[in-house]
């Protein structure tokens, strides 16, 4: 992939020959807004020569050079990289860690993430990286109050700056990681198309996109109108159901899992965790296994025949429970035909629609309003998990008529009248399938100019938003606990019919459901247990902005013009959501009661009846107001030791919830007397506030048991949100050095930067458990939320809610680098450009502030998000007529845990905070990709692109059970990806 390098004023993106025509594109129309990045000059009649603006800074200054480290990516670096979806090709970046896309989260029913495309700046999480749109906030997407990528207008996008250090004190909250500034084509003029489509090596995921763009000035240029339309479909790779089997001939999924040892037997030198292949849980089998007792392995296959379940590991049941040669709960090998972990979906259906439209009319030259409206719908579809396994947790009657008479013979001859009974219930006819779709509408009025002031120009940039997301979840095939509870507890009458045992969920139309045995279940019995009406979400969010900038030179002095960049912003968020009332609890009053009927056996009150998907109703709201000042001060400008410039900023902010905060930017930029050298630093406090989620998280109530003062006390445990946060508080340091090219060399530009982000009171959320340690350990303010020790035992209760505890702080250095080769100097056409981009993690230290816990190192842990080292790398020949890029993508290799103790003997005693592991080690990987263009006409580009030309499988990643088994977020878990498109401009 193309990349183009911003540092300060200088950007690899732009030839030599232009590198003296930087300036503000926006600048130069109408009026500039002072979010906007640097583009190369385009309109000749500027009134302001070399005024910079840059995504990481308000200033807009000559000679303005910016401390913070920025990437951009043109429009041709993102069309090279013929995503389907721009996210994609952005998430690759190697500061881009933690990014959330549709291949994350696909084992998960309510994280309300699904399908969700979000960036993550330095592993910190999408909720620590500020997402802008054209400089501007956008609604939410989610109640954390991430946008969706996906929602934006993507065709007129013709920059995205890549700000990767701490940017509060110049645009508020959420800056902590950096900032995506996504810069759209405000006077584009003409139409264009883009229609593209691929698949991959497997014949899956099969995707088309196509976008059109059209804009065209009125009226002697003063009005000008700008919309696109644009719709994609990637259809996902579906979960091939139970078994080892990965989906359509991927043959790299062999059930990864942790074999763990108790504790108490790691006295033996031998180390606690081992980590395998082919893992059998034989806690239940596909259509059913007795997993305790005189009967335990006996499993049952089609019409209901038992046999002897095939355990692994040469496994022989004990009848407690336990198999022999094997560790509870997995043996290696035997009977797989029941696994699950292959059954999520590697990558979820996602559609995508957007339409937008800007509608700008001058004034006058030098005044200009506008109107920007942004619709956006992503819907998305996908299986976490087939069937619903039951880990041994059922209990069967002997006398239930569906058991077949060898088998109540057995439990009359072992003196017995029930047993203890697993499966993976693959008689469901359907699999659990989650369906989120999230819209937008989103309307922006703006204006913006320049006005003389203390006889220099300056500039304003004023609007107001209002944002609206409606994002919906609806699951289907989810079956309801009590439900299914009571219907495979059947009875025979004596008429000789076949009911539920309990005449309470009897009258209320409970349907017999045979779970023994492989036989089709009745439409009847599904309907009961998993109702057409299943778990729903329903949350409308709201985003409100007023916005106000002014930018310009308050006076000259001999090292050049000192710069101001100041405004003030109003905001409100706030959200409604609403779940189902079997989730949420049913009410009297509940609206739904016609679609979702009042069931005795069902809790009414707090709901929590579905397997998966107990969505609750909760609402919030908080506003900020906020103001800030930003300073450019040149401080050197000599021919002998070069020009620096010293930028600060001070950004005052109140939240309606959490009181004052104050954000902070101090840096310096030295562009040296040595030929090319510059040297920046820049330190900064920055913040970020809690959500809505975190503030006003819906109430969930539950039974529960804490240890305390030596005692097991029955408590109330209730969980909500936090309105006594406060805003997490970061310290980001970053130096670097700059090579931008020398005389020497005038194609080459390189950068290292280092960076070191402290984050103090990061929210997190605790256990029952461990607030109730950390009360008795002195710590008040958890204390009041609990209230233990009562001699009635009903108004024993803990509040389960995030606190302000843990820590984070993160090190390493960004490596980029670029060499530009114009070919005819060599008699050949074209030019070639190699470009590389690496991010180093040094550390990145978590600590909960729990009682019992250590802080613990994610760099390295290859099972996270932030690999030790991460590279995107580059090789380009461009012509006028094609093009050809090769590019590589790599993750370094690391580890399962850097808190495991690797060793294979002479182990030492395994703890919860060390345990000891067999091997340590997990595999990196490098992609290679290729893509190419062909322009056939002054109008006309075709292209093509091969994603993972080697098909690279992605690396095991073993859980404590059998769940997904791979990390999507670092790995590529899709394969070989081909696409061909073809490009056409009016």
């Amino acid at each position: 992939m193309r990349l183009a390098v911003a540092s300060a004023c200088s950007w690899i993106a732009i030839s030599a020959a232009h590198a003296q025509q930087v300036v503000a594109a926006d600048a130069q129309q109408a009026a500039p807004a002072a979010q906007d990045a640097p583009a190369a000059a385009t309109e000749p009649e500027a009134k302001v020569d070399n005024v910079v603006t840059v995504s990481g800074s308000r200033i807009s200054a000559r000679g303005f050079t910016l401390p913070t480290p920025t990437t951009v990516l043109s429009s041709e670096d993102l069309a090279k990289t013929a995503k389907p979806n721009l996210f994609n090709a952005i998430a690759e970046l190697p500061a881009l860690q933690g990014s959330t896309g549709r291949t994350t989260s696909t084992n998960s029913t309510s994280s309300g993430i699904q399908g969700l495309s979000s960036l993550s700046l330095r592993g910190l999480g999408p909720i620590r990286t500020l997402t802008l749109l054209d400089g501007q906030r956008v609604v939410g997407a989610n109640v954390t109050g991430v946008t969706d990528v996906s929602q934006f207008p993507q065709l007129l996008v013709k920059r995205v700056d890549v700000v990767t250090g701490g940017a509060s004190a110049s645009y508020g909250s959420d800056a902590i990681g950096g900032v995506v500034n996504f810069v759209t084509d405000k006077k584009f003029e003409g139409a264009k198309f883009n229609v593209e489509g691929g698949q991959t090596t497997y014949s899956d995921d099969k995707n088309g996109t196509f976008q059109a763009a059209f804009g065209k000035a009125f009226m002697d240029d003063r009005l000008h109108v700008t919309a696109s339309v644009e719709y994609g479909r990637e259809k996902g790779i579906e979960s091939p159901g139970f078994g080892e089997v990965g989906p359509n001939g991927r043959t790299w999924y062999k059930n990864p899992a942790y074999q763990i040892r108790p504790l108490s037997q790691t006295n033996d030198g031998k180390p606690q965790y081992t980590v395998i292949e082919h893992a059998q849980q034989y806690q239940y089998a596909k259509y059913g296994l007795i997993t305790s007792g005189p009967l335990q392995g006996t499993a049952f296959g089609a019409n209901g025949q038992p046999y002897q379940f095939q355990y692994g590991s040469n496994g022989v049941p004990t009848g407690t429970g336990a198999v022999t040669g094997c560790v509870n709960p997995f043996c290696i090998g035997g009977d797989l035909s029941g696994s699950v972990g292959a059954g999520t979906n590697l990558a979820m259906d996602l559609t995508r629609q957007v339409g937008y439209t800007r509608v700008g009319f001058d004034i006058n030259p030098d005044h200009e309003i506008y109107m920007t409206a942004n619709f956006g719908r992503v819907k998305s579809a996908f299986s976490p998990n087939p069937g619903a396994a039951k880990n041994a947790n059922l209990t069967i009657q002997c006398s239930n008529p569906y058991l077949p008479a060898s088998i109540v013979a057995a439990c009359a001859s072992n003196n017995i009248t029930s047993f203890q009974y697993g499966t993976a219930n693959a008689i469901f006819p359907e699999n659990i399938n989650v369906h989120p779709t999230r819209e937008m509408r989103r309307l922006t009025l703006g204006a913006n100019g320049r006005f003389p002031a203390f006889g220099k120009e300056w500039t304003y940039d004023a609007y107001v938003e209002r944002g609206i997301n409606f994002t919906d979840i609806i699951v289907k095939d989810m079956t309801l606990n009590a439900r299914y509870n009571a219907a495979i507890d059947a009875v025979r009458l004596a008429d000789g019919s076949i009911v539920c045992r309990n005449t309470v969920a009897r009258a209320a139309g409970c349907v017999p459901l045979n779970i023994i045995g492989n036989v089709p279940v009745s439409a009847a019995a599904w309907g009961y247990v998993a109702p057409e009406n299943g778990p729903q979400q329903h949350t409308r969010q709201q985003q409100d902005v007023g916005s106000f900038n002014i930018n310009g030179e308050v006076f000259d002095t001999w090292a050049g013009p000192v710069a101001l960049a100041t405004g003030a912003e109003w905001r409100r968020e706030s959200y409604r959501v609403n779940g189902d009332p079997y989730g949420n609890g049913i009410f009297p009053d509940s609206p739904n009661t016609a679609q979702y009927p009042a069931d005795p056996i069902l809790n009414s009150t707090v709901g929590n009846n579905w397997y998966a998907g107990n969505y609750h109703n909760a609402s919030g709201t908080y506003n900020v107001r906020e103001a800030y000042a930003e300073l450019n001060l040149p401080v050197l400008k000599s021919a002998t030791w070069g020009e620096a410039n010293i930028n600060v900023a001070d950004r005052h902010t109140k939240y309606s919830t959490s009181g004052h905060v104050e954000s902070w930017k101090l840096g310096a930029n030295w562009k040296t007397g040595i030929d090319g050298l510059r040297l920046r630093a820049v330190t900064s406090k920055d913040v970020r506030a809690p959500n809505l989620s975190e503030l006003y998280a819906a109430a969930v109530v539950v039974n529960n048991v804490v240890q305390y003062q030596g005692n097991t006390v029955t408590i109330q445990q209730r969980t909500v949100g936090n309105t006594r946060l406060r805003p997490e508080i970061a310290r980001n340091n970053i130096f670097g050095v700059v090579l931008d090219r020398p005389s020497w060399a005038p194609g080459f530009s390189a950068s290292v930067d280092y960076f070191d982000i402290k984050v103090n009171g990061v929210i997190s959320s605790l256990s029952a458990q461990q607030e109730v340690d950390l009360c008795v350990a002195g710590n008040q303010e958890i204390c009041g939320a609990m209230s233990l020790g009562n001699p009635i035992p009903t108004n024993n209760y803990v509040t389960v809610q995030a606190f302000n505890l843990a820590s984070l702080h993160s090190k390493g250095y960004d490596l980029e680098a670029s060499y530009r080769l114009n070919l005819k100097d060599w008699n050949l056409p074209g030019r070639f450009t190699v470009r590389g981009l690496l991010t180093r993690n040094i550390s990145f230290l978590t600590d909960p502030g729990v009682v019992g816990t250590i802080p613990s190192e994610g760099a390295g842990n290859n099972l996270g998000n932030t690999p030790r080292w991460k590279g995107l790398f580059s090789q380009s020949w461009d012509t006028d007529k094609y093009s050809l890029t090769l590019s590589e993508r790599w993750i370094s290799s690391g580890k399962y845990s850097n808190e495991y103790i690797e060793c294979q003997t002479n182990c030492p005693v395994s703890t919860v905070i060390h345990p000891t592991i067999y091997n340590n080690h997990m595999k990196g990987a490098f992609y290679v990709d290729l893509g190419g263009s062909w322009k056939f006409s002054d109008k006309a580009t075709a292209f093509f692109k091969i994603d993972n030309i080697g098909n690279v499988d992605p690396a095991a990643a073993p859980q404590a059970n059998l769940s997904f088994g791979i990390n999507p977020a670092l790995y590529d878990v899709i394969g070989r990806v081909y696409r061909v498109g073809l490009r056409y401009n009016f």
